[in-house]
C-alpha cells in the first residue's frame, strides 16, 4: 500500500461542497442534498468511482486506405486504337485471358514505307546472294580466301533477317497479327495477372500509344490481386517512436463500421512528411483475411496499433489521479466519515483509465475531484 499523507473527517467537508454546487446549477436545496446523500448510512456513490480488475491497451492511431498488395497497369505495346473489350471493371479474370484488342491504325505513308522497306531488302538480299557464289567459286578456284567468303555470307544472313523483320512489321501493321516462331503475336492484350479488373481508362475508338523505351504509354486498365491487401497510411510523429514492425493492429473501416479486421503492422517509413501542419510518418499493415466481410480497394479506414495491451490489472480512471510534490495520489473514502489521502504507484495508461501497481486494492472507492463551479 501507499502512504497516507493524512486523513480528514469528509462527511461535513463533502457535504459543504455538494450543498453549494446544487444551489448554484439548479436551485433545488436540501432536498436535492438529502437524496445524493441516501442509502448506505448516508455514504454517496455519485462522487466516487471503485477500483476495479479491468483491461487497458496502449494504441497508436494510422489514418489511410485499403489498397491491393498487387495492382498492375495494362498498357500495350502496339499502336492503334481499341476494337473491341473482353472484360469490364469488377470482372475477375485468369492470367492469359483476352481483356481487349487493339486495332492497328497506321498511317498511308506508314503502310508505303514498310513495303519499300520490304523491296528494298529483297534486292539486297539478291545482290548478296550473287556476291556469295561468285567467292564461293574463286574460293575453290584458290582465288580467294576464306575469310571473304565467310564475311559474304554473314552479310547475306544479316539482310535475311532484316526482310523478315519487315515482313513481320508490314503484317502487324496491315493485319494486327503475325507468328514469330512459334510464338503468336496479336493485337489482343491478354492479362498479365489472375485477380479483378479495377478500372478501365479507355473505351472503343480511343486511340492507345504503345509502351516503349522512350514513352510510357496508354494506360488501358488496372487490375489488382485482391487476395493480399493492404492498409496503407500515416501516423503521427508522437507514435512512430513506440513502433515496432510485426504488432499486431485492429483496422476500421468507415463504410464496414460493424466489420472486424486484423492486420499486422510490415513497413515504417524512415523518411516523414508534412501534412497540415504536422508531421507523419508512412506505414503500411498486411491486412489478414476477414471471414464474412468483403474488401474493397479504396476503401478508408483507421488502423489501431496495439503497442502494449494489459489484461486483468487493477484500475482506476486517470481523472482521478492527482501529481503532487513529485507523487502520484487518490482520495481514498473508507466510510461514511472518513476519507484519507494515499500516494499510490501506477503504470500503463491509456489516456482515459491507469493501471495501478500498489497503494490500491480491489473494490476501495477513491473520489472524484471536485466539481468546478460555473461561473
Amino acid at each position: 500500500m501507499g502512504r497516507i499523507r493524512r486523513g480528514v473527517s469528509g462527511r461535513m467537508r463533502t457535504g459543504t461542497k455538494m450543498v453549494v454546487w446544487v444551489v448554484v446549477a439548479g436551485g433545488l436545496g436540501a432536498s436535492a442534498f438529502a437524496v445524493l446523500g441516501a442509502g448506505n448510512g448516508g455514504e454517496s456513490e455519485v462522487d466516487t468511482v471503485a477500483v476495479e480488475r479491468g483491461e487497458i491497451v496502449d494504441r497508436a492511431l494510422a489514418v489511410g486506405r485499403i489498397e491491393p498488395l498487387v495492382e498492375v497497369s495494362v498498357k500495350s505495346q502496339l499502336a492503334g486504337v481499341v476494337r473491341r473489350m473482353f472484360k469490364e471493371p469488377g470482372e475477375y479474370v485468369r492470367r492469359g485471358e483476352p481483356l481487349l484488342e487493339v486495332q492497328p491504325n497506321p498511317t498511308p505513308i506508314e503502310l508505303v514505307e514498310a513495303r519499300r522497306a520490304i523491296e528494298l531488302r529483297e534486292i539486297e538480299l539478291q545482290q548478296l546472294e550473287r556476291r556469295r557464289d561468285r567467292l564461293a567459286e574463286l574460293r575453290d578456284q584458290g582465288l580467294a580466301s576464306e575469310e571473304a567468303f565467310e564475311d559474304a555470307d554473314y552479310s547475306l544472313s544479316e539482310v535475311s533477317l532484316q526482310l523478315q523483320i519487315a515482313r513481320e512489321r508490314l503484317a502487324l501493321l496491315s493485319e494486327g497479327r503475325v507468328t514469330i516462331g512459334d510464338e503468336a503475336v496479336e493485337t489482343v492484350i491478354q492479362s498479365p495477372i489472375q485477380g479483378f479488373i479495377l478500372e478501365k481508362t479507355v473505351e472503343i475508338g480511343d486511340p492507345v500509344v504503345p509502351l516503349t523505351t522512350f514513352q510510357e504509354g496508354t494506360v488501358l486498365m488496372t487490375m489488382a490481386e485482391m487476395d493480399e491487401l493492404l492498409f496503407r497510411g500515416t501516423v503521427d510523429e508522437i507514435d512512430v517512436g513506440r513502433l515496432t514492425e510485426g504488432m499486431p493492429v485492429e483496422v476500421t473501416i468507415g463504410a464496414l463500421p460493424d466489420a472486424r479486421v486484423d492486420g499486422r503492422l510490415t513497413k515504417i517509413s524512415l523518411t516523414g512528411r508534412d501534412e497540415e501542419n504536422a508531421t507523419v510518418f508512412p506505414v503500411e499493415i498486411a491486412v489478414l483475411p476477414a471471414e464474412g466481410t468483403l474488401l474493397r480497394a479504396g476503401y478508408s479506414a483507421n488502423a489501431q496499433v496495439i503497442i502494449e495491451r494489459r489484461s486483468d490489472i487493477l484500475i482506476i480512471p486517470e481523472r482521478v489521479v492527482r501529481f503532487e510534490d513529485g507523487g502520484t495520489f487518490v482520495t481514498v473514502r473508507l466510510g461514511p466519515e472518513h476519507i484519507e489521502e494515499r500516494e499510490i504507484r501506477t503504470g500503463l495508461s491509456d489516456g482515459i483509465s491507469v493501471e495501478v501497481l500498489d497503494g490500491l486494492a480491489e473494490g476501495e472507492r477513491v473520489m472524484e475531484p471536485p466539481r468546478r463551479e460555473i461561473t
